[in-house]
């Protein structure tokens, strides 16, 4: 099922120290999930292949052209193909018809693989209601290969082909993650990455340019493809993984045993919580199924489901037929029902409505009205088969009863209730209506949605239910014409409330495959250096000259401008980074000194390096940035723009032709990939402009 992706530049002394080499789902196999994976992943392709085919149609409606007036000035000009052209204006409209309705097709085909549930069961043979998972993200290959050894030449000034093996083992962590087993294998792995991610974007990103390389995902539910040159992305795509694996493994265990309903709540509690992580941390996401109203959406179904969980956990070993036993099933069977009607609520709100699948907002308003029919049911029972009798704690359980509703019918008390036999029996009644009525509504919605009638465990628990109720109404004798009684909704409570599991990160010990580049504080992609000097000096009998500190790598201290080394243009703050050709960046100074001992009188070359001016801490402008930006939802991108340079002051030279040839390359990438300061411009002081740059995803895809 699975097969072992071995790092390509490690022996097998690394991978015993390293232990970061992963299992991935051999992507060839015939299971149900791959199979679906790899419907999905077609689905992307033909979905993307419709949004250009639309984009290039509403190319033919509207042309902007670009011409030099008079004055010299750039002005824009909409040409109606109206007005030339009538024949390929309606050969445009036609053919923009065709692709909406094609892309309507592909899109109700995606809903259809994300209301699979049944891929995700567990396989033994169970009678619960299905759960929902979410699928995986699918990506594109990426090649990090020329753009990290660049930077490693440039920027650490070291020989990139060294760090062949490292980069080798990232890209095939990458693949690895691209089919995550579904367990807890998987989980770690993709954890691994995400912290992996750390460090890359730590090294090899620095805040003032983009790398050159490009991630594309799709959106787990329209499909359309969002690319960015921002390693956030990458990340923030990671983490949904994540959380979706967590409701993978969620649905698959078996739910007909005491542990497989405690993984599952942990489960469905952690998938909540990698979720909400990524809510906060990540507020400016450019895909749909990442967006903060999604994800919010999301959170609250997997609270759901984790609930639902711990009341088919309470009820596994049965259900006694005794007052306070029933009356406590009521209120948390309510309490399920209650945080399903949130949930459908929700789904059912603008924007939300037109990207979620319509099946599982049909599904969270099944599972509301099923399980507030239970709770009546529940209450009709002890309603029906339970009298009080003179051994009973009659003062307990009229304090019970009045916990489970808000008000009394008209006229009646809860003590009168208990007391009352005949009383018993109407209310019990009409418990038992109201359980019908939602069966039944639970039943027409099932009806009416083609994938969740197409779901038979579905159907046949939900039938079972229904002819549960109307049996027990039916042995009732009372004249139903003669009782005018309404049954109060049951107050939902719950001793098992459910809570989101906060990532920990921090358990995943995971192994830097740069760390050879050095300590990361200080060879961070912000930090810039000097290229390595070649000091050559020897000891003198008052000493080495200078001293050293901080470390590692160590730094020079009180240096001695008269003594050997620094004639040899050793300066006060150099970091030793080479002893005698031996990489020194993770030495201290105790090491530093004892190799410096064991030289004695002999030459000592050293290699050093001077740390530049740290580059300016510019916000990266990407979508899925959120520290010091305004906390608002962005389908695309964040716009930057440069301040209004003051009247006052003196106008700033014309740019010169490469100059803004630069600049003009970066406003002509594509519109998912997201604008960047230029290196070694001006230092006019910048700011992230707050307003929003509104693009239609689907249609400005290239």
């Amino acid at each position: 099922m699975t097969d072992t992706l071995v790092p390509r530049g490690c022996g097998a002394a690394r991978q015993a120290e390293g232990g970061y080499f992963r299992k991935g789902c051999n992507p060839l196999a015939e299971t149900g999930r791959s199979k679906l994976q790899n419907q999905r992943a077609a689905l992307n392709q033909q979905i993307l292949k419709a949004v250009r085919l639309r984009t290039g149609a509403e190319n033919l409606l509207r042309c902007c052209e670009v011409n030099n007036c008079s004055q010299g000035k750039l002005c824009f000009r909409l040409i109606s193909r109206a007005t030339t052209n009538n024949k390929v204006r309606e050969q445009a409209l036609l053919e923009l018809s065709f692709v909406n309705s094609d892309l309507q097709i592909l899109k109700e085909e995606l809903e259809g693989l994300n209301i699979s549930v049944e891929v995700y069961q567990n396989i033994e043979e169970t009678f619960s209601i299905p759960l929902i998972p979410l699928g995986l993200k699918e990506t594109k290959e990426g090649d990090f290969t020329i753009p990290l050894k660049d930077f490693i030449l440039e920027h650490y000034s070291e020989d990139s082909s060294d760090y062949e093996d490292e980069i080798a083992d990232l890209m095939d962590l990458r693949q690895a993650c691209r089919t995550p087993s579904r367990d807890e294998s998987g989980i770690e792995m993709l954890m691994s990455y995400f912290i992996q991610l750390g460090f890359v974007e730590n090294r090899f990103f620095p805040p003032t340019r983009q790398m050159g390389v490009l991630f594309t995902w799709y959106d787990s539910f329209t499909g359309v493809p969002v690319c960015q040159q921002n390693l956030l992305l990458e990340k923030a795509s990671i983490l949904f993984n994540i959380g979706a694996l967590y409701t993978q493994i969620g649905t698959r265990c078996n739910r007909q045993t005491k542990p497989g309903l405690e993984n599952a709540v942990d489960a469905f509690q952690r998938a909540a919580g990698i979720l909400n992580y990524l809510k906060e941390t990540f507020t400016h996401t450019p895909s749909y199924d990442m967006s903060p109203a999604m994800l919010s959406v999301l959170v609250k179904m997997m609270l759901a489901q984790a609930q639902e969980c711990v009341f088919e956990q309470i009820s596994l070993p049965g259900i006694r037929n005794e007052f306070f036993t029933l009356v406590k099933m009521a209120q948390e069977v309510a309490k399920v029902g209650e945080v399903y009607t949130l949930v459908n609520t929700a789904m059912n709100q603008a924007p939300i409505k037109a990207n979620i699948p319509y099946s599982w907002s049909n599904m969270a308003k099944i599972k509301s009205d099923h399980y507030k029919a239970l709770a009546h049911y529940f209450v009709a029972t002890l309603l029906s088969d339970h009298q009080l009798h003179p051994s009973d704690d009659e003062d307990k359980q009229e304090k019970v009863w009045s916990q489970l509703h808000d008000y009394m019918p008209e006229g009646l008390t809860s003590l009168t209730i208990l007391r009352d036999k005949v009383q018993r029996k109407r209310l019990g009644k009409a418990h038992l209506r109201k359980a019908i009525v939602y069966h039944e509504e639970a039943l027409r919605v099932c009806g009416l949605c083609k994938q969740l009638r197409n779901i038979n465990i579905l159907q046949e628990i939900l039938t079972v239910a229904h002819k549960r109720s109307l049996t027990k109404y039916e042995h009732e004798q009372e004249d139903d014409f003669l009782s005018l009684m309404e049954a109060s909704p049951v107050l939902p409570k719950t001793e098992h409330k459910v809570e989101m599991i906060v990532p920990q990160f921090s358990k995943v010990k995971v192994k830097d495959f740069f760390e050879r580049l050095g300590p990361l504080p200080v060879f961070s992609a912000k930090q810039r250096w000097t290229v390595p000097r070649t000091i050559n000096f020897h000891c003198q009998e008052r000493g080495l000259g200078f001293t050293l500190k901080g470390g590692p790598p160590v730094q020079v201290h009180c240096l001695d401008p008269e003594c050997s080394a620094a004639l040899k243009g050793l300066k006060e703050g150099d970091y030793i980074v080479s002893i005698n050709g031996l990489d020194s960046k993770w030495l201290g100074v105790n090491d530093v000194l004892e190799k410096f001992k064991s030289m004695g009188e002999n030459n000592i070359e050293i290699k050093v390096i001077s740390c530049q001016d740290t580059m300016a801490s510019v916000h990266n402008k990407s979508a899925t940035y959120s520290v010091g930006m305004q906390k608002t939802y962005s389908l695309i991108c964040l716009a930057m723009e440069e301040d209004k340079i003051n009247e006052t002051k003196k106008a700033t030279p014309k740019r010169s032709f490469l100059s803004w040839g630069t600049k003009n390359r970066q406003k002509a990438a594509s519109t998912l990939c997201l604008p960047y300061a230029v290196a070694g411009s001006s230092q006019t002081k910048k700011k992230l402009d707050s307003r929003l740059t509104v693009l239609d995803t689907e249609s400005s895809l290239y």
